[in-house]
């Protein structure tokens, strides 16, 4: 009786193992997904110390480095922009705008952007920076122990 006790027992243990290779295969799923999820338009922002614009429903209106428009996501014509404005508009008496110009984008063509959201008669209009190094410097520094 002493034979057939030991053999039935079981093993009080977790094999661990497979527990890890899951975790590890999905840990790299992750890895190699996350960068894809998070595509914006590759534009080098202008710097600015102040950034305090908050806004309840938005749209962001883009101006890339060879001076095409995107509105969001979509692009869009410089023709085209002032009509879907002034829908966006009548939609929501309180709608804001964000500009977003690329730094190497002439003054000439984000002042007549400008002139096309306030000629939708959008008076709320916001200009897209980037945070100013020196500042970004100043917190790390001070930051540090």
């Amino acid at each position: 009786m002493t034979t057939d006790s030991r053999s039935r027992q079981f093993l009080s243990e977790i094999n661990v193992i497979p527990l890890v290779d899951v975790v590890l295969v999905l840990l790299v799923i992750f890895m190699v997904t996350a960068p894809m999820l998070h595509r914006g338009l590759d534009i080098k922002l202008p710097t600015s110390a102040a950034n305090n614009i908050k806004a309840e429903e938005r749209l962001v209106v883009t101006i890339k480095k060879n001076q095409s428009l995107s509105l969001g996501n979509d692009p869009i014509s410089l023709v085209d922009l002032r009509s879907r404005l002034q829908e966006a508009k009548n939609s929501n008496p309180l709608i804001s705008v964000y500009l977003r110009a690329d730094q190497s984008v002439p003054y000439g063509t984000v002042v007549q952007i400008m002139d096309e959201v306030k000629g939708a008669k959008i008076e709320r209009l916001g200009m897209v920076t980037g945070p100013k190094m020196e500042t970004i410097e100043a917190d790390n520094i001070g930051a540090s122990p």
